[in-house]
């Protein structure tokens, strides 16, 4: 494929971004996924700021492709993180859960490619005002914290192509070449994958939530604590607890207590499979098998091409 706005705005050889998911993205899979010539991105949400500077440092070893940091602008220490991605000279910063104008401006003067994730028309065009770079487009089959008014990928995509200028990426409910395709068609410009990179050799989760992703089958996940933050989950345990509580009109009190402290470490990171909380996306139901970061790239592309080149036909 001759160069898009993607691969032009992050020197990348394929439009593919490898998701900056908490507990799950850690150097190894950003590596990976930037030696296999997409963008691979850290997720920092779950990491403490020595530990984001561990993984940063790591990752400018083991590749000397792009890679970027995923934010998520609710994060308590935000001010520690920016500072340490500045000073470790990250080119590529994602934000998410929160307000774009907070520190896009500072970013971009330290000469840093900024992109938001949004999951509706009126936050991408918030967006597009605050500068940044770019745009992720997150339908609501995503998997983790999602948008309230539970727009789909297929409905989302359009309508913010149709709204905003900027380059448009592409996320949720996509896991493979047709669902690239796709999102491509719908006027996106690359995509956002996560769950399928959850389900990777180089993935930081825990191998009992990874092999649990695998055996998941459609409308096993759902999105839950809407009152809270909105969070897409595999079925479990915890999951069931939530959802009696919500249907009984448990109150925001209840419901934060419920969820506790760390919910989300001790499923995806630790393996507790009943207790935590497993945040995945609807695309886990198809996706059945753990495969190096680089092949599921490959994969993913080859397909996306052998499909483009049948439908111009």
């Amino acid at each position: 494929m001759e160069n898009n706005r993607i691969t032009e705005l992050f020197g990348i050889e394929y439009p593919i971004i490898q998701a900056g998911m908490i507990w799950c993205s850690g150097w190894k899979l950003a590596a990976a996924v930037s030696n296999a010539g997409g963008l691979g991105l850290i997720g920092s949400g779950s990491m403490y700021p020595e530990v984001l500077r561990e993984h940063i440092q790591k990752c400018k070893a083991a590749t000397n492709k792009p890679f970027g940091v995923n934010v998520p602008l609710l994060y308590p220490d935000i001010d520690k993180h920016i500072a340490i991605i500045i000073e470790e000279g990250v080119k590529i910063v994602f934000t998410s859960a929160g307000n774009p104008k907070t520190w896009t401006a500072a970013l971009k003067e330290k000469g840093i490619t900024v992109v938001h994730v949004v999951s509706s028309v009126k936050f991408a065009k918030k967006c597009e005002e605050a500068g940044v770079d770019a745009v992720v487009a997150e339908g609501f089959e995503a998997g983790g914290h999602n948008g309230r008014e539970e727009t789909t990928t297929f409905v989302l995509i359009p309508a913010v192509r149709d709204a905003i200028k900027i380059p448009l990426i592409a996320a949720g409910g996509i896991g493979n070449g047709r669902g690239m395709l796709g999102a491509m068609a719908l006027g996106a410009d690359g995509v956002q994958i996560g769950t399928r990179f959850v389900a990777s050799e180089e993935s930081s989760g825990n191998i009992a939530f990874k092999n649990a992703l695998i055996n998941s089958n459609e409308g096993d996940t759902k999105l839950m604590l809407k009152q809270l933050t909105p969070v897409r989950l595999l079925r479990n345990h915890f999951f069931e607890e939530i959802e009696a509580a919500e249907k009984r009109g448990a109150s925001i009190e209840e419901l934060t207590q419920l969820l506790g402290k760390a919910r989300a470490k001790h499923g995806m990171f630790e393996g507790n499979l009943e207790e935590g909380e497993l945040e995945i996306g609807q695309v886990s139901a198809f996706i059945k098998s753990i495969k190096p970061a680089a092949g599921i790239v490959a994969e993913i592309w080859g397909d996306f091409k052998r499909l483009k080149e049948l439908f111009s036909k």
